[in-house]
């Protein structure tokens, strides 16, 4: 959106003038039902609007000084500076007020604007759903959309206290960052909030349900709240959830030694939400898929609980104590994620022990797949301005920060690293920090000198490759053992230099035994250069499994010797624990992506192993996986026949799965979405007409809808079988998945509805948008879709311009032509690249979405010499 970027350098000015005190923010919400009063619809708004008061006092340090605050508007009425009325249409312009000569000391802003409610999950979002035709909103501000809702210092380093008066429509509740008051007349006036930063503030307003508890230690009540909307009432397991807060709670406040810092701790389930959550302060929003309404595996009450406890753990590090910039946004996503896990991994009776497993199956090849794009970045990136960090929540940002943390960890122990944050926490209470204010807390704990392990880990990109260097005699004992460390070059176009770096691992030796491959020693040390030799190992019979980077203590490909490879090829499902298992699954994947392992071999490797793979988290990332493989690194030409065994194993597995079991259901969706042959097909319509059952699998709402876009896709459902499941199904979701389904026919009818209702109109609210364009996009379809390539690249750089930023995201990345994997597209890529100007923000997303294209060929390649 133009004209709402700030740099760095205009906030850290901003901070250097300004100190902000106190925020008092008035909003009339009361036709909030109705849609609020007409306005422009424009740049994500529903049309309708909203009258918003803000008053803040800040002080100037210097007379005279000009500066600004941010606000997005249709119509601003009012702008009063320490009582004298400014003429809106002369000082704003832009996305912000420029408040000039102000006088040194304190200031008193007034504005009076009419704000708008939006349909992106950006700023204060509208919904109306569909059950009851009741409105429920919600706002969501990090990055910069607080401005959205009232006039505001738009950085995070411009802490204030924030009291919100709303005027809600009769028997709606209001809830936000302060302990929810008794209304007056409809009007809620909510207690000053500590000194936090705009952007987690927030507002939840409507007929929500709610459920309530409390956490209790040491004399102190945290009142504990749930919210959901009422149709979703009769599936929210809120004692579940209260379990998961509480034990994070315990565990938290233990490790941090820093009682929880706000009032209560209420978290709301809202509607259309983009991310997975969002850690207001005290007031966290979560997205309502969250609110399981059919059967999931226990892998999705894992990600669930593990989105509870990395919000949890914000109100600390985010919150409590926030970055002073952007970029050490990676501090805050990083901590919040380590910590959640670790949490889930360490706290007693916690149900998910095996949350590293987890980690280093999901999280990880996340990161490595990121680390690997030409817009890999230092953990530590360089952030000049707001549109480089709305595209820069990432795998580097969570997920190798998070692993980086983890070696952290590892390389100045446990019990320094949470002595160090908890004398971060207190030195630095309610302010802003920088890195540097981190690792000095931790190298006073640990003894360790940081700085240069700062450098290599954080202000540098790219990945290193660990491989053994072993030499045997002639009766198999060990004569020489080395950790051989490699920095392949970056991919082309990312900056910095390849580096070698320290790393903190184990060593895992692995023997066969009944048929099972069990750990029999475990050596921990430092590598660091380009060669570290392992002394403990030499004299010693060669074990038939070497692991690197065992217990995945560090960031880094691994790669396994001859033998290793043969015996984990053969016995990679026999692995008593689960992480080696998850290890050696993560490391074939690399190697398929790398096109050194043929997406054939990876297929066979796979239903080799697959069957004897207890963790469903695993079995459901392979699925994931392979038929990723299969679509974008198959040769072309085997490719269908790849499909066809994958869908005939799935089909199998599901029948042979315990009835009821998390891995029928997860066999049941895998086969769902490949199954291709008219007696598959068959039985997919037989499960949904009741023809046909299979012990156990309840084919219960979601299931239902999975089925029926697979026969939507095929063109084996038409409009009516979706009209008719939608009459079933008279839900959000539903309309979510009828969209899908309908995008999904294999008709160019279809194809033209589903791109103009994207591309052409931008009326679509956000979920529904993100429903269409994941039908719209079919892999047994390319033929079908090839003509909007040139579409596509006729429209991206007016839609990146038009839309707001979620909803250009969703299009440029979702759209883009990832399924024509041929030098065409890398050529028609290229083309655009070289003559459409794109801000720097749309060139990442671009190059990111050709990286693919790139790498795709390159596999094909590999898996057609096989």
């Amino acid at each position: 959106m133009p004209g709402t970027n700030l740099t760095r350098d205009e906030a850290q000015e901003r901070a250097r003038l300004l100190t902000v005190d106190a925020y008092e923010i008035d909003l009339d919400l009361s036709a909030a039902q109705e849609g609020g009063a007409p306005g422009p619809a424009e740049d994500g708004s529903t049309g309708g609007t909203y009258r918003s008061v803000t008053t803040v006092r800040f002080d100037v340090a210097e007379a005279g000084a000009d500066s600004f605050i941010d606000l997005v508007a249709p119509a601003v009425h009012e702008v009063v500076l320490n009582g004298e009325a400014l003429d809106p249409g002369e000082v704003f312009k832009d996305s912000q007020i420029a408040l000039a000569g102000l006088p040194a000391g304190r200031n008193e802003l007034t504005v009076v604007a009419d704000c708008a409610y939006t349909n992106t999950g950006e700023g204060l979002h509208r919904f109306v759903d569909p059950v009851d035709q009741q409105a429920y909103l919600y706002t969501q501000f990090e990055v910069p959309d607080a401005r959205r809702v009232f006039a505001s210092f738009e950085q995070p380093d411009l802490k204030a206290t924030f009291q919100f008066t709303v005027k809600a429509p009769e028997g709606w509740t209001v809830i936000s960052n302060s302990p929810t008051p008794e209304p007056s007349g409809n009007v809620w006036r909510f207690e000053p909030t500590p000194r936090i930063s705009t952007y987690i503030t927030a507002l939840i307003v409507g007929p929500y349900h709610s459920v309530h508890s409390s956490y209790e230690k040491d004399g102190r009540t945290v009142p504990l709240g749930i919210y959901c909307r009422p149709s979703l009432a009769e599936h929210l397991d809120a004692d579940e959830i209260f379990a998961v807060t509480r034990q994070g709670f315990e565990w938290f406040q233990e490790k941090f030694d820093y009682d929880y810092p706000f009032a209560k701790y209420d978290q709301l389930f809202v509607p259309e939400f983009n991310a997975g959550a969002m850690e207001n302060a005290g007031a966290v929003t979560i997205r309502d898929q969250y609110v399981f309404r059919s059967k999931v595996t226990d892998a999705a009450y894992e990600v669930r609980a593990e989105t509870i406890l990395h919000e949890l753990a914000h109100m600390w590090f985010g919150d409590l104590v926030t970055m002073e910039w952007w970029n050490d946004l990676w501090l805050n996503e990083s901590f919040a994620t380590y910590t959640s896990i670790a949490c889930q991994a360490y706290a007693p009776g916690s149900k998910w022990p095996h949350s590293w497993t987890t980690f280093a199956n999901s999280m990880k090849t996340w990161a490595y797949r990121q680390d690997q794009l030409p817009s890999t970045h230092p953990i530590m990136a360089e952030i000049n301005d707001l549109d480089d960090v709305l595209v820069n929540f990432d795998g580097i940002t969570y997920a190798k920060g998070a692993s980086v943390l983890k070696q952290l960890v590892a390389y100045v122990g446990m019990d320094e690293f949470f002595q160090g944050v908890q004398a971060y926490f207190k030195a630095h209470a309610y302010g802003n920090t920088r890195l540097s204010d981190l690792l000095g807390a931790l190298e006073e704990t640990s003894g360790r000198d940081l700085k240069t392990w700062s450098k290599k880990w954080l202000e540098t990109a790219g990945i290193n490759i660990l491989r053994p260097e072993i030499e045997v005699d002639g009766a198999g004992v060990i004569t020489s053992f080395a950790v051989r460390q490699e920095a392949p070059a970056l991919p082309a176009g990312a900056k910095g230099d390849p580096v070698l770096r320290p790393h903190r691992i184990a060593i895992g030796a692995y023997e066969l035994r009944d048929g099972k491959l069990v750990r029999t020693e475990r050596i921990e040390l430092d590598v660091d250069g380009e060669l570290t030799a392992v002394p403990q190992l030499v004299g010693k019979a060669r074990p038939a499994v070497i692991l690197l980077n065992d217990d995945d203590l560090s960031y880094a490909k691994v790669r396994l010797d001859e033998e290793s490879l043969k015996a984990v090829t053969e016995h990679l499902g026999d692995f008593t624990e689960s992480l080696p298992r998850a290890l050696s699954w993560a490391s074939a994947w690399d190697m398929t992506r790398d096109a050194e392992l043929p997406a054939r071999d990876y297929l066979s490797l796979v239903l080799s192993g697959i069957g004897k793979e207890s963790d469903i988290g695993v079995v459901q990332s392979l699925h994931r996986q392979v038929k990723l493989a299969l679509d974008l690194y198959a040769a072309p030409e085997w490719r269908e026949t790849g499909l066809a065994t994958w869908t005939a194993a799935a089909q199998e597995q599901l029948r042979a799965a315990e009835p009821g079991s998390d891995h029928q259901l997860a066999w049941a969706r895998a086969f769902a979405a490949s199954a291709r042959t008219d007696t598959q097909l068959d039985l997919l319509q037989g499960l949904l007409d009741g023809t046909e059952e299979i012990s156990g699998l309840a084919v219960d709402t979601e299931l239902r809808w999975a089925l029926l876009q697979r026969l939507a896709a095929t063109g084996r459902a038409d409009e009516k079988a979706i009209a008719a499941e939608l009459e079933r199904d008279k839900t959000s979701a539903g309309e979510r998945h009828a969209a899908t389904a309908r995008a999904a026919r294999p008709t160019a009818e279809a194809k033209a509805e589903a791109w103009a209702s994207v591309v052409e109109s931008d009326k679509l609210p956000n979920s529904l948008q993100e429903a269409v364009i994941g039908g719209f996009v079919q892999p047994d379809q390319r033929e079908l879709l090839a003509p909007y390539t040139a579409k596509y690249f006729a429209a991206v750089k007016d839609i990146w311009n038009s839309r707001s930023h979620e909803m250009a995201q969703q299009i440029v990345v979702g759209l883009y032509p990832a399924l024509q994997v041929s030098q065409e597209t890398l050529d028609a890529t290229d083309a655009w690249l070289a003559s459409a100007e794109p801000s720097p923000a749309l060139r990442r997303l671009m190059t990111e979405s050709r990286a693919g294209i790139e790498r795709a060929l390159k596999a094909q390649r590999a898996d057609a010499a096989a």
